[in-house]
């Protein structure tokens, strides 16, 4: 009797289960563009490169789904598309933190090859378009270490158009060349390229930004070299070899104003409700106040920093409030903005948006510093309120030793203000 029940009750089972359906990947027009992706922007001073990687993200709840995941690539980093989309025509890639948007478009009887465009916002009315080819890649060919060889280490540089020194440090990865350049505002984020021809060329793309940069070195070893910005900026650049390059004391650069009224600064909150930036819900044993832009590289790597932050001190006392200067001065467009930005972070803090991008204008809404210099600027205050540092800029995760000598410093800071 017992075998005669246990039998029933399977046969009951499987046959009340139904038909069981596993997902597939898609296949036809649409299946033949995952994977890599060498990616190259047009810009005047050659090609951007950057890799694309393609990705089918399946479901199978409640019913089978297919959708698509890509992913930015720049040497070690990758950085996720928040919207793809793809059809059997058109790839388009937004990426809504920097209110910017790649289309690209399958080339007539070439599957391997897309044509496109990126298209980004600069301004209230002013968006900036460039062309964009993707390959397959080539098959991988070593870079010769010594062709390398000379550009490697770290440098003192000096760009024409600046009159602060700069720092670049490169290094020899594999097959290719990576590296960065440390300025008094921030760094220029992960490069990734190789030498060719005596020309040293990095380039990196997130989605907002575009850099380029190019050099050769001269007969009395220094570097030449030339930087574009996408096809808004060009600049040279030189840089002579000194392991012991290292920028000014990102603490001493920008000075707190005595005797300004902080309580009468006042700015909307993303619910457009104003408030002081010392409103009683701040308060805490120590507080940050942090400046910076949705649209800023380095903001985005410090407000992934300042989430740790929050996380690791919020309950022993440390406030942080974000202050927002963006591109447009429309509130409802600044808004969404930066609700993207917190979002993509997973910001706890609360944030006011400040006014517009422009430092000199950033300067006069905010009087409590001598000068908005860079973004992000960050603010360390006591739980009276009194600055007690400034900083200037951020080194983040491309930079390595210096990225981790920032965090030490800041967790120190902090741990004093709570401990006072």
């Amino acid at each position: 009797m017992t075998i005669f029940i246990r039998l029933l009750v399977m046969f009951v089972l499987v046959n009340s289960a139904g038909p069981t359906h596993a997902a597939e990947p898609a296949s036809g027009p649409t299946a033949d563009v995952m994977g890599d992706w060498d990616m190259r922007i047009a810009c005047p001073g050659g090609d951007i490169r950057f890799g694309l990687q393609l990705q089918q993200a399946i479901s199978t709840s409640p019913t089978a789904t297919v959708s698509w995941n890509a992913f930015l690539v720049n040497g070690v980093e990758r950085i996720a598309v928040p919207q793809v989309s793809v059809n059997e025509d058109v790839i388009t890639l937004n990426i809504t933190h920097y209110d910017s948007v790649v289309t690209l478009r399958r080339q007539p009887d070439a599957t391997d090859a897309l044509v496109g465009q990126w298209k980004k916002r600069r301004g209230a009315d002013e968006w900036q378009q460039m062309t964009v080819h993707a390959r397959r890649p080539e098959t991988a060919q070593q870079t010769a270490t010594a062709a390398s060889q000379p550009f490697l280490g770290r440098w003192s540089v000096k760009f024409e158009k600046s009159d602060d020194l700069a720092v670049a440090v490169f290094r020899h990865v594999d097959d290719h060349v990576e590296g960065t350049f440390l300025t008094t505002t921030g760094d220029y984020r992960f490069l990734s390229g190789d030498v060719r021809d005596g020309v040293l060329r990095l380039s990196c793309f997130d989605g907002g930004h575009a850099f380029l940069f190019h050099a050769r070195q001269s007969d009395d070893g220094r570097l030449q070299g030339d930087f574009w910005s996408a096809s808004t900026w060009h600049e040279r650049w030189t840089a002579t070899a000194d392991a012991q390059a290292k920028l000014p004391d990102s603490f001493e650069q920008t000075v707190a104003v005595a005797g300004v009224d902080a309580d009468a600064l006042k700015f909307p909150g993303l619910d457009g409700v104003a408030r002081s930036i010392n409103d009683p819900q701040f308060a805490g044993k120590a507080r940050i106040i942090y400046v910076f832009g949705s649209w800023c590289p380095n903001c985005h790597d410090a407000a992934a920093y300042f989430s740790q932050l929050q996380t690791r001190f919020g309950d022993q006392g440390l406030s942080i409030l974000g202050l927002a200067f963006e591109l447009t001065g429309d509130f409802e467009r600044d808004r969404q903005q930066v609700q993207r930005y917190a979002k993509r972070h997973r910001t706890g803090y609360p944030i006011l948006i400040a006014g517009l991008s422009d430092k000199a204008k950033a300067s006069k809404r905010l009087p409590i510093l001598d000068r908005v210099r860079s973004y992000p600027t960050t603010i360390f205050l006591d739980r009276d309120n009194h600055i007690r540092a400034v900083h200037t800029g951020f080194s983040g995760p491309a930079t390595g030793g210096e990225y981790d000598r920032l965090r030490e410093r800041f967790e120190l800071l902090i741990t004093e203000l709570l401990e006072d």
